[in-house]
This record gives C-alpha cells, structure tokens and sequence, in this order.
C-alpha cells in the first residue's frame, strides 16, 4: 500500500478508498483477511482508532466482515457489489468527460483500440500485512 497520505481526505477514508482498490484488482478475494489493525497502524505509523475506522467502514458497507477473535475479512461478493457500483459510476461521471475528449480530438475508434492494445497491465495496489505490534505513539490520526 502507498504510504502516502493526502489532505484531500481524512486518512480513514483513504485506507478505506485503498482496500476497496485491492478488492477491485483482486488483490484481495473473498474471504480472505484483511492485516490487523495494529500491523497496519505501526507500518503506517497511524492510530490504531484511524484504521480501526476505515474498516469499520468496510464492515458498514458489508465488504468486510468482523469474526470475532480472528480478525476482519472480506465478505462474498464483495469485488462483484464493487465492480457494479464503480462500473455504474464510470459511466454517469467520467466516460462523458472522456468521450467528449475523444470526440473533440477526433479518434477513430480503430485507433482507440490499437492504443488501448498498447497500454501496460494496469498494476495492483498492496496493503503489506507487516508487524503485528503496539503502534507507535507519535502515529497520525483523523
């Protein structure tokens, strides 16, 4: 995972936004764990209430799931509830501003394909399970 933060959000939206990033690359599956909240707050330096949020968050939007005393995981069908709604998003928000872009440029749709066959495979963001200690008391929290 990135470890960098931005202003632009609180930090528990953005670990949120980046494990939603890993379900939707396959990074992680269904059924598999998240890394604990300590491990995560001290690789990061957070508070561990500020990662504890963000995937409360997940479990909120029942993309993760809480078993007590074995940790947090991902639920089942979590990647294809994703996968819907930020399909649908893509569509509503961005593709008009992109096909605007396109036809004011004048591409052919031949051209668009041969350059989409020239794109690299699009690489996955990780969130590294690390150490599971005490976090750091100077860690950053929202």
């Amino acid at each position: 995972m990135d470890t960098q933060w931005t202003d632009s959000l609180p930090i528990y939206r953005q670990l949120r936004d980046r494990v939603v990033a890993m379900i939707l690359e396959g990074v992680l599956n269904d059924g598999d764990p998240l890394p604990s909240v300590r491990a995560v707050a001290a690789d990061y330096r957070l508070n561990p209430l500020t990662v504890l949020k963000g995937y409360q968050q997940l479990v909120d939007e029942q993309l993760v799931e809480k078993r007590r005393g074995r940790g947090m995981f991902v639920t089942a069908g979590a990647r294809r509830a994703l996968m819907k709604d930020e399909r649908q998003r893509f569509l509503e928000l961005e593709w008009p501003k992109i096909a605007a872009r396109i036809q004011s440029l004048g591409f052919a749709p031949a051209e668009l394909l041969a350059a989409l066959d020239r794109l690299p495979p699009a690489t996955a963001s990780t969130l590294t399970p690390g150490r599971d200690a005490d976090a750091d008391p100077g860690a950053r929290h929202e």
